[in-house]
């Protein structure tokens, strides 16, 4: 039994290095001159060099990285509060609200999780273009506050369907109306969920290239993947050093999210039902 433990742990520590692998390449190949990116396989570099950082921060065409940065924190933030707001209202109707039709459209909803985004993305594409939003942050933003996610909404009804019915009973027997049950016995409760969603949104914005290629082509509203991405030149001429070290460096963000956060990640993703 002990034998069999010890393998196990050693096979999963093998596959978490073999995982790990190209993002310790990619972090120890951003440190390294360009001559030999490619030429040197190994994980530790025989010649340091921090100019690829300082080089890609300095950005192009008069705009440095710091201004995608600031763009892409910006989009994320927005799509964050705006989906927490607009998904927990729609999950809290689904959840406690009687109202007609309401398993109709909450099926409705459920079905638009297995809806493709490139089958919508052509009419989306016509509706933001009629309403000049092509190159700026709306069609980036306004979704995520009109409750587009159906995934977050369906993760918010199972936390509230697990929330037991006496306190919105007891709340209104105290005088509360729907609008402070929500408020107040709802979203404390919610927390959780909230975080779990706000991770999940932050990070999917973040790298969410497809949209924002589509949707953004002025260099100073660029993001952070759309920087990135300027770096590469499909000639072979790319400055591979510059464009790894970026990279690099975009990864930083998501990931001091998920590791200050993992604890309410987690705990609102065992509490939804999805186990």
């Amino acid at each position: 039994m002990v034998r069999s433990n010890i393998f196990r742990h050693l096979f999963i520590i093998v596959l978490g290095v073999l995982m790990l692998y190209p993002v310790l390449w990619l972090i120890s190949s951003s440190f390294k001159p360009n001559q030999l990116i490619f030429s040197q396989p190994g994980l530790w570099p025989t010649e340091w060099t921090f100019s690829n950082y300082i080089k890609g921060w300095a950005g192009f065409q008069g705009i440095s990285f710091g201004r995608f940065f600031l763009n892409s924190a910006f989009i994320s933030i927005l799509c964050v509060i705006g989906n927490i707001i607009t998904c927990s209202l729609a999950a809290y109707a689904f959840a406690r609200l009687k109202f007609k039709l309401s398993s109709l459209w909450f099926a409705l909803m459920i079905v638009t999780i297995m809806l493709p985004y490139h089958v919508t993305l052509i009419p989306q594409y016509i509706i933001f273009s009629e309403l000049n939003w092509l190159n700026t942050y709306y069609p980036l933003i306004i979704p995520k506050w009109l409750a587009t996610d159906s995934f977050f909404i369906l993760l918010m009804v199972q936390f509230i369907r697990g929330i037991p019915r006496e306190l919105d009973e007891s709340a209104t027997i105290d005088g509360c109306n729907q609008k402070s049950i929500y408020v107040r016995i709802m979203i404390p409760l919610l927390v959780p969920a909230l975080i779990s969603t706000a991770i999940f949104t932050f990070i999917w914005s973040w790298d969410d290239f497809f949209s924002q290629m589509i949707y953004i082509s002025q260099i100073d509203l660029f993001t952070v993947q759309l920087g990135v991405r300027a770096l590469f030149d499909p000639s072979g001429s790319s400055d591979w050093g510059s464009l790894l070290a970026m990279s690099t460096l975009s990864l930083i963000p998501i990931s001091l999210i998920f590791m200050f956060f993992q604890k309410y990640f987690l705990e609102g993703i065992a509490t939804t039902g999805f186990k």
